[in-house]
């Protein structure tokens, strides 16, 4: 049950439970979202230890990089949302390149414990990084999920969330580069 959970910003004072969350989880506890801010050699020089001393200091920017979700006191989810401008993979990306030259917001990582998987804190980590990107100024939400339809594979790594998900949340596809990579919408005001 989604309303089991709280959501608060990723600042530095979360920081042993933003932690917490990226250890559960053998790709977040290498890449702590390093792969959409860093070029690629520093990203992939980083793996582990390095990206996580890059994502620390990140943390106690002054702006939060994402928000946590809590059942009770305890860490359950992670979802990384922030103005596109700050991510260099998105700069540089082809397939993600700008739709046109609104400054939109980008919601591109999701993270659940194992033991809150399958009850809904995803899709309510997503209704609430609406709400902190849009309180923090954004006029537009934008995202890259996996379309587990056109995915050859069904054990695509979801990080970036499902395309259903963010349909579901009102989002609309407004480009696709890649077959299985919609870039989807949302205005925020």
């Amino acid at each position: 049950m989604p309303d089991r959970f709280s959501f608060l910003p990723a600042t530095a004072d979360r920081l042993n439970d933003i932690e917490a969350v990226f250890d559960d989880c053998s790709g977040g506890r290498n890449c702590r979202c390093a792969y959409w801010y860093l070029p690629n050699a520093e990203y992939k020089a980083g793996w582990g230890e390095g990206n996580r001393s890059w994502f620390r200091s990140l943390v106690v920017g002054p702006r939060p990089p994402g928000i946590l979700g809590y059942h009770q006191n305890e860490p359950g989810g992670w979802c990384g949302v922030a103005p596109r401008a700050v991510f260099d993979r998105l700069r540089r990306s082809k397939p993600f390149a700008p739709v046109d030259d609104r400054p939109v917001w980008s919601i591109n990582c999701f993270i659940v414990r194992k033991p809150f998987r399958r009850q809904g804190l995803a899709r309510s980590l997503l209704k609430h990084a609406v709400e902190f990107a849009s309180a923090n100024g954004a006029e537009c939400l934008e995202a890259y999920p996996v379309d587990q339809a056109a995915r050859a594979s069904n054990g695509a790594e979801l990080y970036p969330g499902a395309l259903s998900m963010f349909l579901d949340a009102g989002f609309v596809e407004v480009a696709r580069r890649l077959p299985a990579r919609p870039i989807v919408r949302l205005e925020c005001r």
